[in-house]
């Protein structure tokens, strides 16, 4: 296995993964892990599903399931009164799915059901979605749902204190649990950045592809990485989850 590289959130941006993965020169030997949050946002979450199930046939990857996933696993599955998730993305993803036929709409409920809720490599590498909120890590989280709906992991990473040491006992002990924790979920446009961002040992790879960002792939071992254009140069005629 050559690199293991992690991809932020996607959110219905076929154009800018096929970017990321061209410009980061993506091959069979890498081992790809997605954070999740592939629907929603703009146009093309079904071509987008359908692009992730062939790529995982060519090479290793491992998909984190986001929470805009579930959503669609549940509209899929004939969930339709969730009119916050219309405006927050959902309704361009059902205008995506109108000329989609019934076997096709089969398979994607399928891999959205496939999807992990976390991933724990070898050199105690956690990639989750979200976050978590057990402090004794994410196999002992009481509310598996927030795998991939937490923001208390990247807000406490934010908040805290850059010269409080490890062995300060008020040092927050679910950082202490794994070497590194990457995430999406809470775009770092937010803070007003475009490029990953690192706080204490937790690397946030949402770089704001859903609204004005770039999509961004990262080398977990050399920290390189690199982007696509900003999404609204992408789909000029689209608005994304920018609302």
């Amino acid at each position: 296995m050559n690199r293991t590289l992690v991809i932020g959130d996607i959110h219905g941006a076929l154009l800018a993964l096929q970017q990321v993965l061209e410009r980061s020169g993506v091959d069979e030997t890498d081992r790809l892990i997605f954070l999740g949050d592939y629907a929603d946002g703009w146009s093309q979450t079904p071509q987008l599903l359908d692009f992730l199930m062939d790529l995982g046939r060519t090479h290793h990857c491992i998909f984190m399931r986001g929470n805009h996933d579930e959503l669609l696993w549940q509209w899929l599955n004939g969930a339709n009164e969730n009119v916050l998730w219309n405006k927050h993305g959902g309704g361009v993803t059902i205008l995506a799915y109108e000329t989609v036929d019934a076997k096709i709409r089969e398979k994607h409920i399928a891999f959205l059901a496939s999807l992990q809720d976390y991933y724990l490599d070898e050199q105690n590498r956690l990639f989750v979605h979200a976050g978590f909120t057990s402090l004794h890590g994410v196999t002992h989280e009481h509310f598996p749902r927030l795998l991939y709906w937490d923001r208390t992991l990247w807000e406490t990473a934010l908040a805290l204190d850059p010269n409080l040491k490890t062995d300060d006992l008020s040092y927050p002990r679910r950082f202490l649990l794994y070497n590194e924790i990457y995430v999406g979920h809470t775009p770092v446009t937010r803070i007003g950045k475009t490029v990953p961002v690192q706080r204490a040992n937790v690397w946030n790879m949402d770089t704001g592809a859903a609204f004005h960002g770039p999509l961004t792939i990262m080398d977990v071992e050399s920290k390189q990485f690199w982007q696509s254009d900003p999404l609204p140069q992408l789909y000029p005629q689209e608005s994304g989850r920018n609302v």
